[in-house]
Order: structure tokens, then C-alpha cells, then sequence
């Protein structure tokens, strides 16, 4: 009697082991068998952005084209921006984030570029805009040369 009673305890117990069972055996699924459907495809193209410079100076104003993955485009250095722009991609981070709203910035004036950035990075789109009005700004700016252009050195 008493190991029915044992028994009988565990027995209510017996959904959750083949409950635990189904997930474990389902978590084995080889990876060739789960659909790819829903992934996003990769740009057919690579990677594409399209910078406008105003007010910059010299050879630096003007609208360039820069093509990542492969490399390419009218950009003086298309290399250079594409390798500033893999250098500052981080997962879960916008490359191309404005400066947060609440930051605490320097009052210093860089001067009257502003940029305009345009396309597709990482599969997600892009537009952002640029300017040299604070020191964050001027920083988040300076964190993307040579896909911007040095200004004011």
C-alpha cells in the first residue's frame, strides 16, 4: 500500500515530465529544418547610403554614394565609411542614433556643416541628420569620419 501511495503522489506529476519532454526534444530540431521564411533577406545589394554635405567647405559639400558589401560608389573613400560605419554597429545600437535628448552637452559651436545620410544599413533603413551646433554633436559627427567629412581641424 505504501508504494501506491508513492505512486499515486508522482503520478500527478507525469504531464509536466512529457511536457518537458516535448520541449526538449522540440529544442533538437537540426537548424537545416527550421524555415527561413521568416528572416529577413539580405540587401540584394549590400549595404547602400547616400550622404548630402552642406556648408562643410571646400571639395567636401556635395551628395556621395557609398555602397558597402561590396564596396563602391562616387564617396571619396568608400572604404573608410563603410569600415567607421561596421566599427560603430553595434547589436541592439543605431549607428546613426541622434544624441539623446537629456544629455548634458559642451556649448561649443563647430561650425555650419550639416549632413544628411540616407539608405540601407544592416538591412534597416537610414535617415539621419547631422550637424556641428554642440560638443555631442560635434562627437557623434566626428565618430563617423571619414563617412562624414573632417571639418575644423
Amino acid at each position: 500500500m505504501l508504494q501506491v501511495t508513492r505512486l499515486g503522489r508522482f503520478a500527478r506529476f507525469a504531464p509536466l515530465v512529457v511536457g518537458v519532454g516535448s520541449a526538449v526534444s522540440l529544442s533538437a530540431v537540426p537548424a537545416a529544418a527550421v524555415s527561413t521564411s521568416s528572416l529577413a533577406p539580405p540587401p540584394a545589394g549590400g549595404d547602400h547610403l547616400t550622404v548630402t554635405v552642406r556648408n562643410a567647405g571646400g571639395d567636401a559639400d556635395g551628395t556621395y554614394e557609398v555602397d558597402c558589401h561590396p564596396g563602391g560608389g562616387s564617396h571619396p573613400d568608400a572604404g573608410g565609411a563603410c569600415g567607421v560605419v561596421e566599427r560603430n554597429t553595434r547589436w541592439g545600437k543605431d549607428a546613426f542614433a541622434p544624441v539623446p535628448g537629456d544629455g548634458v552637452c559642451t556649448m561649443q559651436y563647430g561650425g555650419p556643416a550639416t549632413a544628411h545620410v540616407t539608405g540601407t544599413w544592416a538591412g534597416r533603413p537610414v535617415d539621419a541628420r547631422f550637424d556641428r551646433s554642440n560638443g555631442c554633436e560635434i562627437g557623434r559627427w566626428d565618430r563617423l569620419v571619414p563617412l562624414l567629412p573632417e571639418v575644423g581641424r
